[in-house]
C-alpha cells in the first residue's frame, strides 16, 4: 500500500538547496531591483510607486502587486515602521501571505494505487517533468509505472521510453495513434494486477489549449481512470514553463476547467529573471505550485517550500 509519505529534514533541506540554487537570474533580475528600492534611507511615495512598477515587471500581474503594495503601504504607516530593514522584513512577511500553505497531496495518503495525470502544452517540459518526478518518488523507495498516453507523436512515446530506462521505471506504451484512453486502461490494469506498482504517473498529448477536441480527450483520459481506480485521478498537475510570465496563466485557466487540476509543476524556474509567477498562479487561479523544476540535470527537480521560495529571492 502507498504509504504516507513524510519528507526528512534532510530532505527537505536538500529541496530547499536546489530552489535557493535555481533562482540567482530571479534574485539578480526585478526582485534583486526591489531590494535596491529599500536601501535608501526612507520610503517615499515614489518608493511605492516603483514597487509595484517591479512586481509588475516580475510577472506578479496588476492585480496581485496592486493589493500587495496596499496591504504593504497599510501596514507601514499602521506600525509606524521608519527603518528600511523592517519595511523590507514586511515586504517578505506579505509575499509569503500570497502562498498560503498548501494542503496535503492526496498521493501522500495510503491506497492501493495512486494515479497522478500529468498535463500540459508543447514545450513546457512536460514529459521532462514526469521522468523527473517518477525518479523522485522512486528515491524515496515507491514503485513507479509510467503510462505513455500522448499517442499522437511517436517520438513523445520513444522519449518517455528513453526516460524510464535512465530512471529505472517501467513505461506501458501502445503503438503510436492509439486510443490514449486505451493506453491508461492497460496501464492501470497493469498496475494493479503485476506490476504491483504504488503510484502510476500519466503522461497526456502536449496539446494546445485553444483546441477544443482535444481537451475533451483528456477528459476522456480522467474518465477511464475514474472508471477503474477510487477517486482517481488523485492528483492532477499541470506542467507550466515559467519563462513564458502571464502567458501560463491563460492556459492554466483553460486546463483547470477541462481537468480539474489540482497543482501546479514549474519548470525552467532557474531560466527566468522574474519569478513573480509563482505568486500570481497562486492569486489568479487558486492552485498550489506543487514541484518546481531547477536545472536540467535528472535529480533538478524539488518539492515547493513557500517560505524557502520567498527567502530566496530576496535574500
Amino acid at each position: 500500500m502507498f504509504g504516507l509519505f513524510r519528507k526528512t529534514a534532510a530532505q527537505q533541506a536538500e529541496d530547499d538547496a536546489k530552489i535557493q540554487a535555481s533562482l540567482s537570474k530571479t534574485r539578480q533580475g526585478f526582485f534583486g531591483r526591489i531590494t535596491t528600492i529599500f536601501q535608501a534611507n526612507e520610503v517615499t511615495d515614489e518608493t511605492w510607486d516603483e514597487l509595484e512598477e517591479l512586481l509588475i515587471q516580475a510577472d506578479l500581474g496588476i492585480n496581485t502587486a496592486s493589493q500587495l503594495v496596499a496591504h504593504l503601504r497599510e501596514r507601514v504607516q499602521r506600525e509606524r515602521l521608519k527603518r528600511v530593514e523592517d519595511v523590507r522584513a514586511v515586504l517578505k512577511d506579505e509575499l509569503l501571505k500570497l502562498l498560503a500553505a498548501p494542503p496535503v497531496m492526496t498521493i501522500d495518503e495510503p491506497r492501493l494505487l495512486t494515479v497522478m495525470l500529468i498535463v500540459g502544452v508543447n514545450g513546457s517540459g512536460k514529459t521532462t517533468s514526469i521522468a523527473k518526478l517518477a525518479r523522485y518518488y522512486k528515491a524515496r523507495g515507491k514503485k513507479v509505472v509510467l503510462a505513455a498516453a500522448d499517442t499522437f507523436r511517436a517520438a513523445a512515446i520513444d522519449q518517455i521510453k528513453i526516460w524510464g530506462e535512465r530512471t529505472g521505471v517501467e513505461v506501458i506504451a501502445q503503438a503510436p495513434g492509439a486510443d490514449p484512453g486505451a493506453v491508461v486502461y492497460d496501464a492501470i490494469r497493469a498496475s494493479q494486477e503485476t506490476r504491483q506498482a504504488e503510484l502510476l504517473i500519466i503522461d497526456t498529448a502536449g496539446r494546445l489549449h485553444t483546441k477544443y477536441n482535444l481537451m475533451k480527450e483528456l477528459e476522456k483520459v480522467r474518465a477511464v481512470c475514474a472508471r477503474q481506480v477510487h477517486d482517481a485521478p488523485h492528483e492532477t498537475l499541470l506542467v507550466l514553463d515559467a519563462t513564458t510570465g502571464q502567458n501560463a496563466i491563460s492556459q492554466a485557466k483553460h486546463f483547470k476547467e477541462a481537468v480539474q487540476v489540482t497543482g501546479i509543476i514549474l519548470t525552467k524556474l532557474d531560466g527566468t529573471a522574474k519569478g513573480g509567477i509563482v505568486f500570481a498562479i497562486e492569486q489568479e487561479l487558486g492552485l498550489p505550485v506543487r514541484f518546481v523544476g531547477t536545472g536540467e540535470k535528472a535529480d533538478d527537480f524539488a518539492e515547493f517550500e513557500p517560505k524557502a521560495f520567498v527567502d530566496a529571492i530576496l535574500d
